[in-house]
Order: structure tokens, then C-alpha cells, then sequence
């Protein structure tokens, strides 16, 4: 069952949740959806088990440090990728979002999960897993 959260912008709500339920999990600000069409992908996205995290609720998330933060070796291109990855963007949308073309990006994304250390087994889901690693405290 897909949960799709439209509520005041509070992190530590939103980590929890996400922490429950990592696929089929969505967390927008109701006082930020403006746009329709927007809200809209973000139903259908979550709907079909993907993810919809509200940037706002990512950057407080992120403005945590940590020791021995292995985000730490990412480059900023990297970092920004995974913050889009974080709000639940495809690699073709997260192209488009940053005006690049897919091919970069998927190559970002594979270099994200090397350094993150998360390689290929096939019992997980290495995406969420990468966004967990960015979003937890």
C-alpha cells in the first residue's frame, strides 16, 4: 500500500516515516504544492511504489552533519543528484530537472553507489538505499 503525506514540513516526521515504509512513501508540504500537474506525478510516482519527498524536508534533513559521513566523498555534482533521487526523481527527471542529459547522471548515480558502498545483489534496492544513507541523522 502506497502512503502519500501532504502535512506541515517537520523532518523528523518525515524520516520516520520514511524509514517504515521506503518505497511507496510520499511527504509534501501542503502549504508548497502549487502545482497540479506536479502533485499529480508525485501520486502516480508514489502510487507505482516509487518515492515523493518535499525538498524543503530533505534540505533540513540534510543540513545534518555526521561523523565519518561517507556523503562526505561525494562531489557536489553527486550531491545534488542524490537530493534528486531523494525527492523521488527518475534519472530521466532528474535530468531534465538539472539540465543535463540522462547519460551523466546515470553515471553519477553509479559512481553515488559505489561510494556509498552499495553494490549490486539484487535482494535490495540500492536507490533507496542511497537516499536512507542521505536522509538518516
Amino acid at each position: 500500500m502506497a502512503v502519500l503525506v501532504l502535512s506541515q514540513v517537520e523532518a523528523a516526521h518525515a524520516m520516520r516515516l520514511f524509514s517504515e515504509r521506503p518505497e511507496g512513501f510520499g511527504y509534501l508540504a501542503k502549504d508548497r504544492v502549487l502545482e497540479i500537474d506536479d502533485f499529480l506525478e508525485a501520486v502516480r510516482r508514489v502510487g507505482r511504489g516509487g518515492t515523493a519527498v518535499d525538498p524543503e524536508v530533505i534540505g533540513q534533513l540534510v543540513g545534518r552533519r555526521r561523523e565519518n559521513d561517507p556523503l562526505e566523498e561525494l562531489t557536489p555534482r553527486e550531491r545534488e543528484v542524490l537530493e534528486l533521487m531523494a525527492q523521488g526523481l527518475s534519472n530521466r527527471r532528474a535530468a531534465r530537472s538539472s539540465s543535463s542529459a540522462r547519460r551523466p547522471v546515470e553515471t553519477h548515480v553509479n559512481s553515488i553507489f559505489g561510494k556509498l558502498g552499495l553494490m549490486p545483489t539484487g535482494d535490495e534496492h540500492r536507490r533507496v538505499l542511497a537516499v536512507l544513507a542521505y536522509l538518516r541523522p
